[in-house]
């Protein structure tokens, strides 16, 4: 069957019908330079009365086609600052009516330049999605993806660079709409490296169809990286400096002339990243009782360098491939010194211990990626296939030294670790788009991605004699391969002021776990279905109702199922659990969406329930070492309710909110041990942005997460603001940007954990605060200006409408 599946994107890929349609077709470009007109407004009217019968706007590429009936007619073609051509005695008969290319002259009568200032909205709301455009945020200045995905609504990237979403970590992270070796191997570390420059915006997807990958019960996080449109040679050039040390810059170029388009992205990174944390654990064991205070200081960074490059060959109207090709280097060294100070009850002092592990870390990824578009007369039919290859790889070496005493003595232990692991990932995707009736269209299509992970770990401890010496019970050698294959078929419509889609996607997984040291395998094989379901009301212009409902799933991960992970610090081993089940979440959300003159508001309630929920629990052994695993409870229900609501107060002053309450109950025990818990809390954001004229911008925010309960304990309140002013110079080529991130370095991360015998109080900060200096330079691009806008003219449609 698996073969079969594999076949599929290439049968997809020559299954072409062809409708009979009468339609007009051309493309408009400039007499002078012959690039095309993006969005020209293109009108077919009655000869007798010069009325519009139909009519609409040229793609990216300066083409069009509208379907009319057949007849005789007039063809306007208007584009702002060009002169309105008209053709005459144009006859449509059954067959396409080419036009050819359409030459427009730059009118004499305008200005030197026609400026279409369209500045883009720092957020959109749309039913299925919020689009975050993060370059209009000044706080993410100088940021890392990482950074800026803790900036956003709804997300928080906790003390590891593990990314939530309303509260479940359960999210899945892609890039362009793929997954990609940016991220990182089996977890999402590569965000610390990704330069925030490179970024045009994210989308988070909170209950995705059924085109989606039906991984992650929290929705979809969606990373889309530059690529600029314009014709002719533009780009920008970026420079910032920052304290702690944070320096680095990035170079977008793209070039497009005709049927070829050529575009590059590289950004180079330094930072070392100071962080801290304290905790008080009370351990109450067999034999003993007795309390340890624990300091930790530790820094992470190194140099990162980002490429990325790529070609689109426009073949003719119908026909686009792109070659894309991505590169990720990083060195990076990561020091940690935690200090252990071991009490008796009576807080008389035992022990000092000092543990200093210094850790290289070597990363590299490469991606390649094919793909091709093709497009029809009819208007919204489209076939699509593309191949991507990724690798990737990473090799950390530790030495760590561990000395006792009141005080410490010179260094009694000295141990090392290597670990090496390394990515494969083939990635066949081919989808299919066909409209039917007015407004519906039917949409199919295949996944298959094929990965292997080999993740080689070695502990090493020294003698008294200098021989390093194996430490059998933390070595690991470790294998995992995972092939999804997928299909998936959408069906939607809009009648009147009623809009539905409704689909299934079927995934068929394969995944296969080894440990080669002791021949034990675990392999797990499963075919689900997952349903998805929208329906939208509009109740008036700039109001309507949307009700969603999807199937998610949560496969654990190639670090989830590892069974051992790290080994900074001794006393804290925190590993992963090769017999873990995935997680099943059902998805409802109701939501309202009010557009106004100035603003608009959103209100929506979701519920899931997750069967399986995946935890990380906590044991004490005798010896006082803390082993963290994650553990298959029973069932979470999850209820929220999430508001969302942008104004402009005034012409200079602009303000935007975001508050998400939920409430999860989760259920389930561990051997004799009960993990249950009730927990109510709230997160939100505010963001206030006031605009002086010719002089700067001004951005201030603040971010607040309430407590939270969790199954073995608490999570405790954290607050931060940031602050961002720019300034444009050079006649707005350019811009300035100062920002402060974290002014009052609350963004502290706080917990309590309780077991039988355990009682830890914890506080850690993973960065503290930051200041950034950024410099941006713009080719031949103007600040503001938003090429996707309309330009004059009558009887023109949006690309666009209609889609649901």
């Amino acid at each position: 069957m698996i073969r079969y599946l594999m076949l599929l994107p290439f049968l997809l890929s020559w299954t072409s019908v062809v409708l009979a349609q009468s339609q007009v077709t051309g493309q408009v470009i400039d007499t002078e330079n012959k690039t095309p007109l993006e969005y020209a407004t293109v009108s077919l009217l009655q000869p007798s009365d010069s009325s519009l019968v139909s009519g609409g706007l040229t793609d990216t590429q300066g083409k069009f086609a509208i379907e009319i009936p057949t007849g005789k007619y007039l063809a306007r073609i208007q584009y702002v600052s060009y002169e309105t051509k008209i053709i005459n005695d144009l006859s449509v008969g059954e067959n396409i009516k080419d036009l050819g290319r359409i030459s427009l002259v730059a009118s004499t009568a305008t200005l030197s330049e026609v400026v279409v200032e369209g500045k883009k909205e720092q957020s959109v709301l749309e039913l299925d999605k919020r689009v975050f455009n993060v370059g209009q945020d000044l706080s993410n200045t100088g940021r890392n993806a990482s950074e800026i995905l803790d900036n956003l609504p709804s997300v928080v990237v906790d003390v590891e660079g593990n990314v939530s979403l309303r509260g479940s970590g359960n999210v899945r992270i892609l890039v362009d709409g793929k997954p990609s070796g940016l991220i990182g191997i089996g977890n999402t570390n590569g965000l610390r490296s990704l330069s925030g420059d490179m970024i045009e915006r994210i989308e988070v997807v909170t209950n995705p169809s059924a085109r989606y990958d039906a991984q992650g019960s929290a929705g979809i996080i969606n990373i889309v990286l530059k690529k600029q449109k314009n014709s002719g040679l533009n780009g920008s050039f970026t420079g910032n400096l920052g304290y702690p040390q944070n320096y680095g810059g990035a170079v977008n170029l793209n070039y497009r002339k005709e049927h070829i388009n050529f575009f590059v992205n590289y950004s180079l990174n330094y930072r070392q990243s100071p962080g801290s944390s304290t905790s008080f654990q009370r351990f109450s064991l067999p034999d003993t009782s007795y309390i340890t205070r624990r300091t930790s200081d530790r820094v992470r960074g190194g140099l990162s360098n980002n490429f990325r490059a790529g070609t689109d060959f426009i073949i003719n109207n119908y026909n686009t491939l792109t070659a894309s090709a991505l590169f990720r280097v990083s060195d990076e060294e990561n020091t940690s010194n935690i200090l252990y100070r071991d009490f008796t009850t009576a807080e008389q002092l035992l022990q000092r211990t000092l543990r200093t592990d210094v850790e290289t870390e070597e990363e590299q990824n490469q991606e390649y990626e094919l793909y091709y578009k093709r497009t029809f007369p009819q208007k919204g039919r489209e076939l699509s296939a593309n191949v991507q290859y990724r690798e990737s790889g990473e090799i950390e070496r530790s030495n760590i030294n561990e000395s006792e005493g009141i005080p410490e003595l010179s260094p009694s232990l000295l141990q090392r670790s290597y670990n090496d692991g390394s990515e494969n990932q083939l990635l066949m995707q081919a989808d299919y788009v066909h409209p039917f009736l007015e407004k519906g269209k039917f949409e199919t299509g295949y996944r298959s991605t094929l990965r292997k992970i080999t993740n080689r770990y070695i502990v090493e401890e020294q003698a008294e004699s200098g021989i390093w010496s194996p430490l059998d019970e933390f070595n690991n050698d470790f294998a995992y391969n995972e092939n999804i294959y997928a299909l998936y078929a959408i069906a939607s419509n809009k009648t009147g002021k009623w809009s539905y889609q409704g689909g299934l996607r079927m995934e068929a997984t394969d995944i296969a776990t080894h440990l080669i040291e002791t021949s034990e395998k675990n392999n797990k094989n499963y075919v689900n279905f997952f349903p998805s379901a929208f329906l939208t009301y509009t109740l008036k212009e700039g109001s309507s109702l949307q009700a969603s409902y999807s199937r998610r799933i949560n496969r654990p991960g190639f670090r989830s199922l590892n069974p051992f992970s790290s080994f900074t610090d001794a006393r804290n081993i925190r590993s992963g659990n090769p017999d873990l089940n995935p997680e099943y979440t059902d998805s409802y959300e109701l939501g309202y969406l009010r557009n106004f003159a100035k603003g608009n508001i959103y209100a929506g309630g979701y519920y899931r329930y997750t069967d399986g929920v995946v935890e990380r629990i906590s044991t004490v052994e005798a010896d006082g070492i803390t082993y963290t695993r994650p553990q298959n409870l029973s069932t979470q229900n999850s209820f929220g309710i999430e508001l969302n609501a942008t104004q402009d107060l005034l012409p200079w002053w602009t303000v935007n909110g975001n508050a998400n309450f939920y409430r999860a109950i989760t259920e389930g025990q561990s051997g004799d041990l009960l993990l249950s818990s009730d927990t109510y809390t709230l997160s939100s954001r505010m963001t206030s942005k006031w605009n002086v004229p010719k002089l700067f911008e001004v951005q201030l925010s603040g971010f607040y997460r309430a407590p939270e309960q969790t199954p073995q304990g608490r999570r405790k309140s954290f607050y931060s603001v940031d602050i961002g002013v720019n300034r444009d110079v050079l006649n707005n080529k350019g811009t300035v940007v100062l920002s402060v991130r974290d002014v009052f370095n609350s963004r502290r991360f706080r917990f309590e954990t309780m077991t039988e015998n355990y009682f830890e109080e914890t506080n850690f900060q993973w960065s503290v605060r930051q200041i950034t200096l950024s410099f941006t330079y713009r080719l031949n691009q103007i600040k503001g200006r938003d090429r996707s806008q309309k330009r004059g003219g009558d009887g023109g449609t949006s690309p666009d409408e209609g889609d649901f």
